[in-house]
């Protein structure tokens, strides 16, 4: 077993235009002031990283972690969730995502994919110039229109799809390879990689790649009311990187799952604040140091009730909180003796 790195915070949802969250001086100082040790980078925020200068420039790399570490801090791993997203995307959400991208290659799906493939490439050079060993994307999805059976999916559709998909990944999962980085896929509703089940047709189109890994996130498990702690028992060797994010799933006599089309705050399956919702963290991060998960804790705060820095407030000590320094002894030591086989054998009536 061993210990979970924490407390961390995913940069993503608090990146504003005033501080402290405009810049990235700022935000480690709001961080650490709350008591977090490390920091999860999106990106596609050029003014906290510059991902292709990253990737040519150890030297960058270095400034940029003594920027970080000069206020206690870590860079714990890099996300490229949007650029990702932009690897595979059916036609019908064109419009919708041509925003994960510049302008120069909206309404041009090609040129898309094309950006969206060399930014991840940069991101397995500047992951590895970091000195860090995993990464977090998403897979984006050619097939999510059609994940309720009606009509009915035409037979060899979805076979197509993940061979598609693990298609374009491919070269970019070696590109992750060739610098010794695991790409971590977030299991997340949208994603062609949603579930357990996808995550191996993905594994399988793949060949098993060997940096096919994923990122755990319970609270998309709840909103799927997906096993969120068998899933660690099934998946734990490829869970190589943790969300901490609450959910909570209230259905009534009106709406369920599929949330009909409300806004957040309505929908019977809804992400909270730590501690808010109904995830049995004790659980998952016992199950973790079970397994010898020894990444970082880290905190994604969504949540359509309470306010953003209530929630980073409360997020570093609920982490802190959770996390279980492993056993290094049994309890029962002190009352064991030394190994004697001769003892062992006539205690067996040898």
């Amino acid at each position: 077993m061993k210990t979970i790195k924490g407390p961390a915070i995913f940069l993503a949802q608090f990146v504003g235009d005033k501080a402290p969250f405009n810049t990235l001086d700022n935000l480690c100082k709001w961080a650490a002031d709350l008591g977090y040790l490390g920091i999860q980078i999106p990106t596609w925020e050029s003014h906290l990283i510059d991902l292709k200068k990253a990737a040519s420039s150890k030297t960058y790399c270095d400034e940029l972690k003594g920027k970080v570490a000069s206020y206690g801090l870590q860079i714990t791993e890099l996300s490229t969730h949007l650029q990702g997203q932009l690897v595979a995307v059916h036609p019908a959400y064109d419009l919708q995502f041509d925003n994960f991208a510049p302008k120069e290659v909206h309404g041009n799906p090609k040129a898309r994919t094309k950006w969206a493939v060399q930014q991840l490439k940069w991101a397995a050079k500047a992951t590895r110039n970091l000195g860090i060993n995993v990464h977090v994307t998403f897979s984006g999805a050619l097939l999510w229109h059609t994940m309720y059976p009606w009509p009915q999916r035409p037979k060899g559709l979805v076979e197509t799809g993940f061979k598609e998909l693990a298609k374009r990944w491919l070269p970019i999962l070696n590109a992750f390879d060739k610098v010794g980085v695991d790409l971590c896929y977030e299991i997340h509703p949208g994603e062609d990689l949603h579930d357990g089940v996808t995550f191996e047709r993905f594994l399988a189109a793949t060949g098993n790649h060997k940096r096919v890994n994923m990122l755990y996130d319970p609270s998309h498990f709840v909103l799927q009311q997906l096993d969120y702690l068998e899933h660690i028992d099934i998946y734990h060797q490829f869970i190589k990187m943790f969300h901490v994010k609450d959910a909570e799933f209230n259905p009534n006599g009106r709406s369920g799952i599929y949330g009909g089309y409300q806004d957040w705050a309505d929908r019977p399956g809804r992400f909270r604040s730590l501690g808010d919702g109904q995830v049995d963290f004790k659980s998952i991060f016992t199950k973790l140091t079970r397994y010898g998960y020894d990444g970082w804790a880290v905190m994604e705060w969504e949540c359509c009730i309470k306010d953003s820095e209530q929630g980073a407030q409360e997020g570093a000590p609920f982490i802190k909180n959770h996390i279980i320094q492993a056993v290094g002894r049994a309890f029962d030591d002190f009352a064991g003796g030394a190994s004697d086989e001769k003892l062992n054998r006539k205690i067996l009536g040898l």
